[in-house]
């Protein structure tokens, strides 16, 4: 879990050309969430900021304001319920009070920090696979080194029950790119005319 090292591992293999600095208000952040949240984490969003590689969504911290939905602050709450509903990861005894989602997408699932100590450089990634048993699952990496490491498939098997992005690098597009491709009749990922633009107006 080495931050700004991981980053730069990532991106060379993800492309940042889609990325955008989301320019996060870091004291808002902790104020909003209650805690301060990984250097890698930050430093993926000074890069890419929030988006989506592929069909895998990466959170921003907080509501984005220009329609798109996703955030930690809009998903903790169904994240920790989850984490109480289906009681939590394997022999780990902490509560759901102390689980964080950073992701969500490939077919329903679920990703986020286990809140493990009081630095969170050090919290591990936990995952919830709809299609698997046990569902929740946790790897000792942050999650930039957790991205990478599911693109270039050097986990002993696949984390998620998805294998979408298993051994495969994704495409990585911004919200605001996604969100101006869609006004503009395209397809949000891929950039391509949407046959199906406008059909629902």
């Amino acid at each position: 879990m080495e931050g700004r090292t991981d980053v730069e591992a990532l991106r060379g293999i993800l492309s940042s050309e889609w990325g955008t600095d989301e320019q996060v208000d870091w004291a808002a952040v902790e104020a909003r969430l209650g805690t301060s949240l990984p250097c890698d984490y930050r430093d993926f969003m000074a890069v890419y900021g929030g988006g989506c590689i592929d069909d895998l969504i990466v959170l921003p911290p907080l509501p984005t304001g220009n329609g798109w939905q996703a955030s930690i602050a809009g998903h903790m709450a169904g994240f920790r319920e989850l984490c109480t509903a289906e009681g939590g990861v394997p022999g780990v005894e902490l509560g759901a009070d102390r689980v964080l989602p950073w992701g969500s997408g490939c077919n329903a699932n679920e990703l986020g920090w286990l809140m493990a100590g009081p630095n969170p450089d050090l919290w591990p990634v936990i995952v919830w696979r709809r299609h698997d048993d046990p569902q929740w699952a946790l790897f000792d990496c942050g999650m930039a080194e957790f991205l990478r490491r599911l693109m270039t498939a050097e986990f002993d098997e696949c984390p998620l029950s998805d294998l979408s992005l298993w051994g495969r690098v994704g495409t990585f597009v911004h919200h605001a790119e996604q969100e101006r491709r869609f006004h503009a009749g395209l397809d949000p990922m891929t950039g391509e005319p949407n046959p199906f633009a406008g059909m629902f107006d």
